[in-house]
């Protein structure tokens, strides 16, 4: 089995403090439709940053730039739909309400709560478990950025309304093109086979990203590699550098749209040496991370879901404390003061 073979780095159960165990994904993200990552509202340009084209490349360009919120969130709402149909949310110490993101009362007793982490609610917090960074283009965001300009039209199917009036809904704003490819790296500190399963999950099951994901944001997300240790891979910068690298030594052009065959080549070939960097002790062969693959998609297969996000559920039960029992400890407080 995959999953025996990362046993060294994965914890036999959940457990309060951390013990050095880490599972490194390489992860690529490819959007299949217009897409949207910006940090303020409309009209605003790309998310991006100045940096390095490459390792031996010196030469200085602008790369888009996928922030770590906009990955984890869209991920995290998967995950917890799969939650919410099978009543594994439960209700926040700080109300009658059942765990929600984005309304500083979190339950603090759920899966994602345990494994994402939690920083408000009755008492203590949560680290996440789930440690990401920006993705970076692998191609300059001059080469992958365009504008749209967007209109309203009136429910006759026209720009104007029954008056004549001409529509003054009208605006220009900036997407990234369809076929842009990202590269991440994303870190599980600490997490059982079962967590593992969960988060892997949410990654490829997780397919609208960005702003207006109910229009826009398209994305495909595959697992490169895997690789167990006990230290973090290197970043996501460095990997889009030496990829970028090896790109530009083979002599083919690299240019927007980018043969997505020939980029993943070459991500092989660029974390192919990962394991001699220190605290890098295995990685998932092709065959390994295909079987673990059909592992996650067993687990939450419709017949399987229930059973695994149960089983998993059940594995924070000795950790958990119920509203009252966060009540009691706060009256408790009270009174000492």
């Amino acid at each position: 089995m995959t999953v025996e073979k990362l046993t060294p780095f994965l914890a036999p159960t959940y457990e309060n403090f951390p013990k050095g165990r880490t599972i490194g994904l390489v992860v690529l993200r490819t959007t299949h439709s217009e897409t949207i990552f910006r940090t303020e509202g409309s009209g605003e340009p790309m998310c991006s940053e100045f940096v390095r084209s490459g390792i031996e490349d010196k030469n200085i360009i602008s790369r888009l730039v996928m922030t770590k919120r906009k990955q984890v969130a869209p991920e995290r709402r998967r995950g917890r739909e799969f939650l919410r149909s099978h009543n594994l949310l439960y209700t926040s110490p700080k109300g009658d309400s059942i765990c929600s993101l984005n309304t500083n009362a979190p339950c603090e007793m759920c899966i994602d709560c345990f494994l994402y982490g939690f920083a408000a609610g009755g008492e203590g917090a949560q680290k996440s478990r789930v440690w990401t960074e920006d993705a970076f283009s692998v191609l300059p965001s001059t080469e992958l950025v365009g504008d749209r300009t967007i209109n309203a039209i009136f429910e006759n199917g026209t720009m104007r309304d029954e008056n004549g009036t001409a529509s003054t809904a009208l605006n220009t704003s900036e997407y990234i093109k369809p076929g842009v490819h990202f590269l991440d790296i994303v870190t599980l500190k600490d997490v059982t086979a079962d967590e593992l399963r969960y988060v892997l999950g949410n990654i490829l099951l997780t397919t609208r990203y960005g702003a207006v994901s109910s229009r826009v944001g398209r994305m495909e997300n595959e697992i490169l590699g895997v690789f167990g240790g006990i230290a973090e891979l290197p970043s996501s910068l460095e990997l889009v550098q030496a990829v970028h690298d090896r790109l530009k030594a083979s002599g083919k052009p690299v240019e927007h749209p980018l043969n997505t065959n020939e980029l993943i080549s070459a991500t092989k070939q660029a974390i192919s040496t990962w394991i001699n960097k220190r605290g890098i002790s295995m990685q998932l062969s092709e065959d390994e991370l295909n079987n673990l693959i059909a592992d996650v998609d067993r687990h939450l297969s419709p017949n399987e879901q229930e059973n695994f996000l149960k089983r998993l559920d059940r594995s924070y039960e000795n950790f958990r404390r119920s509203p009252a029992e966060i009540e009691t400890k706060k009256d408790k407080k009270k009174k000492a003061t």
